[in-house]
């Protein structure tokens, strides 16, 4: 296991207590007492008096003699410090090899109101990014299975975060984790059966865990096969692109639709995760409004049975489905015989994982029906789309903005 940390430590009780021997040292001279070795301490000035103080975490009072004459309060006051600061000082020898011979072990033993995040990558990031804006010192151990060298050097200085090689499935993993002081576990990773395993396998081991736990699903068919699951009605589910989507029509699209006087078109380039989303909501949030849903996708019949089989969309609108590229003039040709683009303001989503295929795609359409509200996707923030459609037109919507703008305060701790 790699483990590296980052960030400052609060102060800590050894400060406190060699402050407190240090104090009483002085007290113990200024108040009359003397050495065997140094009578003259008495008669000293305090800055000799506060060195002296100092010298006993180092060698303690084998070169100053023992505490003799002056008050017995002082006398005492004087032998606690004996006592206490080569002890302090052997106690921070101690730790220092500890942290030196097992720096794993000592950092995670002190993990206390943490949060854990499982997976290294992009949601990974967004989720940090706006953690860090709202709890700039909570402390985050980050675990995955895998990590490259470069990536673990941008989470620890990006985000002070403790950065944890190991397979989150294993029970031994679990239980240096500290869980049960953990004030979230956030489970982010790339594989959706590993991570409901790893799920299943903490609220096995810590029943009272269930409201502390959230799970990334990435394939949507996964995640609704399983909601009648015991798992999912115990703890927190969700998929990032449910969160785009929402964001989508809830703060772009009812609104447009609410200001048109005829039930609207919706085209949808691309029928990925995202894209089944969006028709998901827009079956959900704007009844009624919708006329027509065109959808394009490469892979489109087999998506929409997919969909279909989930029984996840009502009715209430026309569905026209196309086969294609969206970069293939062929599937705009066939849409065109079917709807009358240039008429209304037909929204167009373009919302496939190529972002440059989107833009370009984008500019084509609202050169030739720039009465169309055109969405393009990318994944993350791109100044390019931005900048590009501003000037020509286009909202560019980003998947990785739409999810940051949407997570659940609760889920910051």
């Amino acid at each position: 296991m790699a483990l590296q940390q980052f960030g400052g430590q609060a102060i800590g009780w050894r400060w406190y207590a060699a402050a407190s021997c240090f104090v009483l040292a002085l007290l113990g001279f200024l108040s009359g007492v003397s050495l065997t070795e140094r009578p003259d301490v008495q008669s000293a000035g305090l800055l000799t008096q506060a060195y002296y103080s100092l010298g006993l975490f180092v060698v303690g009072g084998l070169d100053l003699g023992m505490p003799s004459g002056g008050p017995l309060l002082g006398r005492v006051s004087l032998w606690l410090a004996y006592f206490g600061a080569p002890l302090l000082t052997a106690s921070a020898v101690i730790e220092a090899a500890l942290r030196v011979l097992a720096p794993q072990r000592w950092q995670m033993r002190r993990l206390r109101d943490h949060i854990i995040v499982v997976g290294s990558g992009e949601l990974t990031t967004s989720y940090l990014r706006v953690l860090r804006r709202n709890h700039s010192d909570v402390p985050v151990v980050v675990v995955d299975d895998h990590i490259e060298h470069v990536r673990e050097l941008e989470l620890v200085e990006s985000f002070g975060v403790t950065v944890l090689i190991g397979d989150v499935t294993h029970e031994f993993l679990l239980k240096v984790l500290r869980l049960r002081r953990a004030r979230k576990v956030m489970l982010l990773g790339d594989d959706d059966f590993q991570t409901f395993e790893a799920a299943t396998r903490i609220l096995n081991l810590y029943p009272g865990m269930a409201d502390r736990l959230v799970l990334h699903c990435h394939k949507l068919r996964f995640m609704r096969a399983l909601q009648d699951s015991t798992l999912m009605s115990r703890c927190t589910t969700f998929n990032a692109y449910n969160f785009a989507a929402t964001s989508l029509v809830r703060d772009e699209l009812v609104s447009h639709f609410e200001k048109t006087r005829q039930r609207d078109v919706v085209v949808l380039a691309g029928f990925g995760r995202f894209g089944q989303t969006v028709l998901e909501e827009l079956t959900t949030r704007a009844e009624g409004h919708v006329e027509m849903v065109a959808i394009i996708d490469q892979d489109a019949d087999r998506r929409v049975l997919v969909v279909d089989e989930q029984a996840r969309l009502a009715g209430g609108y026309e569905r026209r489905v196309f086969q294609g590229d969206i970069g293939h003039p062929r599937v705009w040709h066939e849409l065109r015989r079917v709807v009358d683009l240039s008429v209304g303001e037909p929204v167009i989503v373009l919302g496939t994982g190529n972002a440059a295929e989107n833009l370009r795609t984008a500019l084509w359409l609202k050169r030739n029906w720039s009465n169309c509200l055109i969405f393009t996707r990318s994944n993350d923030t791109s100044q390019l789309a931005r900048q590009v459609g501003a000037e020509h037109g286009l909202h560019s919507i980003s998947i990785t903005e739409l999810v940051e703008s949407n997570l659940p305060v609760a889920w910051l701790g």
